[in-house]
C-alpha cells in the first residue's frame, strides 16, 4: 500500500531573538550613517551641505571617521539582509528583497574603501570646481553607490508586494512612492546636492521603517 507523503504546514513562529537582532542591524544602520554625517557636517571646516556630498567627509585628517561609518553601516545592512532571509522565508519577496538588501550593503563597504573625490572646496585647500573627470577610486565609489541604491530602490519594490499581499495597502503604496523620490533625488544631483542628499537619505530612513515592519511580523515556519 503506497504512502502519501507528509505535507510541509506552515505555521506561526516568533521571531527568533537572533533574528531580531540581525534586523535591528538594518534598523540602526540609516540613522548612525545619517547621524554621524550630520555631526562631522556641522563640525567640519570647509564642508557646505549644499555644496558637498556626506561621502566626502571620508577625505581629510578626519575621515577615517566616515570611513568607519561606511563600513559600519555596510555590516549593519548585510546583517539586516540575513535577518530579512530568515524572517521572510518563502513569503513573497522572501528571494529577492534580502539579496538586493545585502547588495546595497556591500555598496557601503565598497564606499569606505573607495573614497569619493574632493572638490567644492572641501577638504580644505581643494579645487572650488569639481575635477572634468574621475579619478579610479572616485569612479569606483561612485558606480558602487548608484547599484547600490538602485538595489535598494528595486528591494523596496519586491517589498510592497510583500506587503500588498499583506493587506498592508499604506506600506505597499509608500514602499512604490519612495524609490520614483529617491531616483528624482539622485536625478537632481547635478542641479542641487542637497536633493541627492535627500534621496539618499530618504533611502536609509525607509530601510530603518520596512525593516522595523518586518520585525513585528509573524514568519512562517515549517513542521
Amino acid at each position: 500500500m503506497s504512502q502519501t507523503p507528509s505535507a510541509v504546514v506552515a505555521v506561526s513562529a516568533p521571531v527568533l531573538p537572533a533574528t531580531r537582532a540581525l534586523l535591528a542591524g538594518a534598523v540602526l544602520a540609516g540613522p548612525l550613517f545619517l547621524g554621524a554625517g550630520v555631526i562631522q557636517g556641522l563640525t567640519r571646516d570647509g564642508f557646505d551641505f549644499t555644496r558637498n556630498a556626506l561621502s566626502q567627509l571620508s577625505l581629510g585628517d578626519l575621515g577615517w571617521i566616515q570611513v568607519v561609518a561606511f563600513l559600519l553601516a555596510g555590516v549593519l545592512v548585510i546583517a539586516g539582509a540575513a535577518g530579512m532571509r530568515r524572517t521572510l522565508r518563502e513569503a513573497p519577496g522572501g528571494t529577492w528583497a534580502p539579496r538586493l538588501i545585502g547588495v546595497f550593503g556591500a555598496s557601503f563597504l565598497l564606499a569606505g574603501a573607495f573614497a569619493a573625490d574632493p572638490g567644492a572646496g572641501f577638504p580644505a585647500g581643494a579645487p572650488e570646481a569639481r575635477a572634468a573627470s574621475l579619478s579610479t577610486h572616485g569612479a569606483v565609489h561612485m558606480a558602487g553607490g548608484m547599484v547600490g541604491y538602485l538595489a535598494l530602490c528595486v528591494a523596496f519594490l519586491v517589498l510592497a508586494r510583500h506587503f500588498a499581499v499583506q493587506g498592508r495597502r499604506g506600506w505597499a503604496v509608500a514602499s512604490r512612492v519612495v524609490p520614483a523620490v529617491v531616483l528624482a533625488g539622485f536625478a537632481g544631483s547635478s542641479a542641487s546636492v542637497l536633493a541627492f542628499t535627500a534621496g539618499a537619505g530618504l533611502g536609509l530612513l525607509w530601510l530603518t521603517a520596512v525593516t522595523t515592519r518586518l520585525m513585528t511580523e509573524t514568519p512562517p515556519a515549517r513542521r
